[in-house]
């Protein structure tokens, strides 16, 4: 949908919200040395943050186009602002809900590109803004020995300890890549990489409706330098769908095992994540199969049966400098099934780095630039050539198929500590695996306040 380009004012929205002394007996240290001062805990708390982001496509080469093809020479916005209020159920147990309004549309009415390039751009968009609930969820934390070090205060965070060796339990609705698949360097849009394949793993088709979070749990099990993390989720009702299926009979699990490291002193980790969507899903040679049969258009819709998709992906983040990091993640998932929830990727590869201002004194500035190569399967190259729609492409034919290729780059300004201005771009080449059109290049800026 190409709808007229909605103003809004850009809010910001803001929140509410030692060792002892040596001496010479212990026992003289046991009477007149002051304690350590406890660690701050928090019982309640309220946060908050605004973004706003304007995208606009460059003139590319559009020989012709489908229901989800990108358009030349557009430009759309995005503005988001949340509450994170969080409060103590009992000890070691917290509870957040977090508010959201939304308004906006992304390029094209977010379609075009497997990779997408704003991940602050949800698969619905609306003129007027609207209040929704993203997140409701309760989390538990189990001691389970080691060193203690203090947490700090933040969104769905409450100031407090957590012990080295820990079980940790999340139930309700949230995301379920605010447990897995995270990564320091390239995770969150509002504040780093936009683009969809470089935040996430283009080939983690996570469980969500059309703004990416579900219902559901999540166990971790944090013991020295390991965590093994386990989830179980909610499906859409339907593939890309507003509506998560309402009996939970079709599910995701999710594993993740992760190792954390340190290389000549630098910190790292690595990280290891399966999952398995069992939910109603057509084989895509079917879907060809039956509109050869009938004379009607491809539609995954009257072939979809209950199976399963599944994927792994590996990711890595590691620490070269005091102000230099990179990040790495890669993955595959079943090519020869619809693509469920996130977006149409078979095979994926990431990686860049993220450097903070140090050097020309802006500590508090960041730069980062990231490439994608994101491929699919033969069967999907068909079901497109086809004319059939993915959940993000679809240009009506693809009789050229190329891998996508995506660069982008960022400069995020610290105007003041809780206001950041950021300029970004993107070179995608072979938008949808199109190797008749583009290459589109994407220019966007942010403004992202919190607290």
């Amino acid at each position: 949908m190409t709808s007229p380009r909605c103003r809004s004012k850009f809010v910001g929205l803001a929140a509410l919200l030692g060792p002892a002394l040596a001496t010479p007996s212990a026992a003289a240290a046991a009477e007149e040395a002051p304690a350590a001062p406890a660690a701050a805990v928090e019982d309640f708390a309220v946060h908050g943050q605004a973004t706003f982001v304007e995208q606009a496509t460059s003139d590319f080469n559009a020989p012709y186009r489908g229901t989800n093809s990108l358009s030349p020479r557009i430009a759309r916005e995005t503005f988001d602002a949340t509450l994170y209020l969080g409060a103590r159920l009992w000890r070691d147990a917290e509870i957040w809900v977090n508010p959201e309004i939304d308004q906006g549309f992304g390029l094209d009415d977010t379609v075009g590109a497997a990779g997408f390039p704003s991940a602050e751009a949800y698969k619905v968009g609306r003129k007027a803004p609207y209040l929704r609930l993203p997140r409701l969820f309760v989390r538990q934390t189990v001691s389970l020995g080691g060193e203690r070090t203090p947490l700090p205060g933040e969104a769905n965070q409450l100031a407090g300890e957590q012990s080295a060796n820990r079980l940790v339990f999340t139930l309700g609705k949230f995301g379920v890549v605010d447990v897995f698949d995270n990564n320091r360097f390239a995770h969150d849009p509002r504040a780093d990489f936009l683009n969809w394949a470089a935040v996430d793993t283009a080939t983690f088709d996570y469980a969500a409706d059309a703004w990416g979070y579900t219902v559901g749990a999540a166990a971790e099990w944090y013991q020295g330098a390991w965590t093994l993390r386990a989830g179980v989720f909610d499906l859409s009702n339907v593939p890309n769908s507003e509506h998560l299926e309402p009996g939970l009979h079709e599910l995701q699990g999710v594993l993740e095992i992760e190792r954390r490291h340190e290389l000549a002193g630098l910190a790292g980790k690595m990280m290891l994540t399966a999952f398995d969507s069992r939910g109603r899903m057509a084989l895509l040679e079917d879907a060809v199969l039956l509109a050869q049969r009938t004379g009607n258009p491809v539609d995954t819709a009257p072939v979809r049966r209950l199976r399963d998709r599944l994927g792994a992906n590996v990711n890595i983040e590691q620490q070269l400098t005091s102000a230099l990091g990179a990040f790495l993640r890669a993955g595959g998932a079943a090519g020869n099934v619809e693509a469920y929830e996130f977006t149409d990727v078979d095979q994926t590869v990431a990686g860049g780095l993220s450097l903070q201002g140090m050097r020309w004194r802006r500590s508090g500035d960041t730069v980062g630039v990231a490439a994608v190569r994101n491929e699919i399967s033969g069967a999907r190259k068909r079901y497109l050539n086809a004319g059939g729609l993915g959940i993000l492409v679809g240009d009506g034919r693809l009789p050229h198929p190329r891998p996508e290729q995506i660069l982008e780059t960022y400069y995020d300004w610290a105007l003041l500590p809780q206001l950041h201005a950021s300029l970004d771009y993107q070179y995608i080449r072979n938008p949808a695996y199109n190797g008749d059109r583009g290459p589109v290049s994407v220019f966007a800026i942010r403004m992202h306040t919190q607290r």
